[in-house]
């Protein structure tokens, strides 16, 4: 079984489960899972895990994302984006300073009305299954997290801006531009997403599904695959001791006397764990009542 994740450039018209399914396809290979849902028309950074790094997969749906998304002023849909119906068409009389102003009054923290187009759910039924059924159900709000806007681009003779946006987990990028329509007045909608950052993975390093299938072929996927252990460089490694292994292939609590050579001068909270062999086991977290380590994680 291949362990590990890879990062995969989702082209448009997959969805994120067609890319899972079509990797399953190409590695023989059925324990994959991705990291976060794209919309079959955004194109970007989708990592994927496979095997034991599926367990790794709400920790990295948890990561801060960056998009690169063009905006159309003046179009309002009913998905906030133009593959959907218009709804309203409205002239654009604004100055572009206007539009700058607007977009940059979203930096930070804001409230957020998740789309009715989108996977929440809600009374265990997913919202686009009654947006398709034309019902529009209450939803709450939610606080989301706009750490940078760069404004690449403004035209506004077409209305189009382009701009990068570095957010929290859960930001609707399409409901972003929405809500800058709608503090202007003219509305708009998203006209083209890339999503160029997921955590650590970067579009520079991302792979379409036909490179990682030709990277297979010549014996190189090794080379795009990414270890488990290397997504916490921040936690120490710790190496077990010989006699004690079969305590960590167990999932039980370690002793400091278990580790080799362990360092008392560190503040520990968690650690990646090693076998004597230098084969990565698990995440532990240092239990400061008992004074032993407890696992967090297995990839055992």
């Amino acid at each position: 079984m291949i362990n590990g994740i890879i990062n995969v450039y989702k082209e448009t018209d997959f969805t994120s489960h067609d890319v899972v399914a079509k990797l399953r396809g190409i590695l023989k290979q059925k324990k994959i899972g991705h990291t976060g849902t794209l919309d079959p028309q955004a194109k970007g950074v989708l990592p994927v895990c496979l095997g034991n790094a599926t367990k790794v997969s709400d920790i990295l749906t948890d990561k801060s994302k960056t998009y690169e998304v063009v905006g159309l002023l003046g179009t309002v849909t009913d998905t906030q984006d133009i593959y959907g119906s218009v709804i309203e068409s409205k002239e654009v009389n604004i100055e572009e300073s206007d539009l700058i102003k607007a977009i940059e009054s979203f930096v930070g923290e804001y409230d957020q009305l998740p789309p009715m187009y989108s996977a929440i759910k809600v009374k265990g039924k997913k919202l686009y299954d009654y947006a398709r059924q034309g019902q529009e159900v209450e939803r709450k709000h939610r606080k989301v997290f706009i750490d940078n806007i760069e404004i690449l681009d403004i035209n506004m003779e077409t209305g189009e801006f382009r701009m990068s946006v570095a957010c929290s987990k859960g930001t609707y990028i399409r409901t972003l531009i929405h809500d800058i329509g709608q503090l202007l007045g003219c509305g708009a909608c998203m006209k083209d997403l890339l999503r160029t950052r997921v955590g650590e993975f970067s579009i520079s390093t991302s792979k379409t599904l036909d490179q990682i299938a030709n990277h297979l072929k010549t014996n190189t996927l090794d080379s795009i695959l990414i270890k488990v252990d290397e997504l916490f460089p921040e936690y120490e490694k710790v190496n077990v001791l010989e006699e004690y292994s079969k305590v960590i292939y167990n999932g039980n609590i370690i002793l400091p006397k278990y580790i080799k050579g362990l360092n008392y001068g560190i503040n520990y909270d968690k650690v990646r764990v090693y076998d004597w062999q230098d084969n990565f086991v698990a995440i532990y977290q240092y239990d400061r009542i008992k004074e032993a380590f407890r696992p967090f994680k297995m990839f055992l």
